[in-house]
């Protein structure tokens, strides 16, 4: 298979198949594994690559596929032959021509909160109801269903009482199907490889859990229900796009049939940024380790402000540190694209700039307030920001030009810092690349102290 255009240096590459070395410079592996293009060869059929423990060899192009960030056209899904609040009319005409197997779901007309199995059988449509009972869904209060993935994964393999099994989903206009596109991608990884081994945390959506993936320690959060699911797909597909060492690498992803996702990052062994901070305090960290955490923070913010996104939720809670004390941003629930449409998210009022809380209006200038507040945090050593004032009061006191004490020992030039990140005007506010700038030199004047 002949190479079209060379991958340049650096790319990332998933095994298609095992290759096991045919000459002592080739570099054996297994499907699934990830490999590096360090150079193409002469020959455009071979690369030189290397593996993730850092063995190097020559691999067959023709065996990997190129991983891509997913940045699907239309609007990724889990369920995306699921159609909403269309009529049963409705229904009927998406499923005209009509072809045996055609189908979709629909919410229920007749029966609110229940939902409409819509399937096309030797040329009429069927329309089964989906009821729920304690809490599952059910055609035939025979077999239950903990959701809507699960009910059609089960009448896909057989038809179990339907006029006929479903075979070709109706994908509702503009939808992708999220697994498709993380396969094509090549951000899918096996069930089967994944070990789970503990819970480290339990979100309001699912448990953060450690495990092992080929070998490798990961963190995993495991998210159960379909609709919820469906909202973390997007922080997924955010996170294939994004790649620099101070943000938290994304694995890939899982999708069960039954309706689980799981997504799978690297591990960082000593939790999040906040509570490091807090159960070390002022005897473990000096004002190097401070001094090099905000940098940290700040050289992954200038990476997402030059590939213009947003992050939208930058605190301590959402910055994790690694085994080797490198603090990484993370949690990208938020995160959007500049260009594209801000939505009105529950909203964390401490560290949100006010033109954010006021009008949404989000940039990379509000994720430079946020960064002020974060900074706040370190030098603190995770004090909650804005203390004793009660919750209610604080967007009008900063409205009115508050601005928070430095925390007791903060160098100035620090606190200058974030006074830059609070003035209200964020037009005025500086970019990241300044402010790394600015914090690359309080450094150099630390060291030489």
């Amino acid at each position: 298979m002949e190479v079209q255009t060379p991958w340049p240096q650096g790319t990332e590459c998933v095994a298609k198949y095992n290759f096991k070395g045919t000459t002592g410079q080739d570099l054996p592996f297994n499907k699934g594994d990830v490999l590096t293009i360090i150079m193409v060869t002469k020959d455009h059929n071979w690369y030189k690559a290397k593996n993730t423990t850092g063995q190097e060899g020559t691999i067959p192009a023709n065996y990997v596929q190129k991983r891509e960030g997913v940045k699907s056209g239309g609007k990724l899904s889990l369920m995306p032959w699921f159609h909403g609040k269309i009529t049963r009319d409705q229904a009927e005409l998406l499923l005209h021509p009509p072809e045996t197997g055609l189908y979709l779901v629909r919410e229920s007309t007749n029966y609110p909160g229940d939902y409409t199995l819509c399937v096309s059988c030797e040329g009429k449509v069927e329309h089964y109801r989906i009821i729920y009972l304690n809490g599952k869904l059910s055609i035939d209060e025979e077999a239950y269903f903990e959701n809507l993935m699960q009910l059609v994964e089960h009448y896909t393999k057989d038809a179990d009482g339907l006029c006929t099994k479903l075979i070709k989903p109706k994908l509702e206009e503009g939808t992708v199907a999220a697994q498709d596109e993380f396969s094509r991608s090549g951000w899918l990884l096996n069930r089967k490889e994944l070990s789970v081994l503990q819970s480290i945390g339990k979100g309001e959506f699912g448990d953060v859990m450690v495990g092992d993936y080929r070998g490798t320690k990961v963190a995993v959060k495991c998210i159960k229900h379909d609709a919820t699911a469906q909202a973390f797909i997007a922080e997924a597909s955010v996170m294939t796009q994004l790649r620099h060492n101070n943000l938290v690498q994304l694995l890939g992803v899982i999708l069960e049939e039954k309706g689980s996702l799981f997504i799978v990052t690297e591990y960082m062994a000593k939790g999040s940024l906040v509570d490091y901070l807090r159960s070390r305090g002022r005897t473990v960290l000096g004002g190097v380790s401070l001094l090099k955490f905000s940098l940290d923070v700040c050289e992954a913010m200038e990476y997402l402000e030059n590939n213009n996104f947003i992050h939208r939720d930058l605190a301590a809670r959402n910055v994790l540190v690694s085994e080797d004390n490198i603090a990484k941003v993370s949690d990208f629930g938020l995160t959007k694209e500049a260009s594209s449409s801000q939505d009105t998210a529950k909203l964390p009022v401490k560290w949100t700039s006010p033109e954010a809380l006021r009008e949404k209006k989000f940039s990379t200038k509000s994720d430079v307030w946020s960064f002020g507040i974060l900074l706040w945090e370190i030098y603190s050593f995770g004090r909650v920001p804005y203390p004793r004032i009660p919750l209610k009061e604080v967007v009008p006191r900063v409205e009115k030009g508050y601005v928070m004490d430095a925390p007791d020992g903060c160098p100035e030039a620090v606190y200058n810092v974030m006074k830059q990140c609070w003035i209200l005007d964020p037009v005025v506010r500086p970019c990241f690349r300044l402010l790394k700038e600015t914090m690359e030199n309080i450094r150099a004047k630390e060291l030489y102290l």
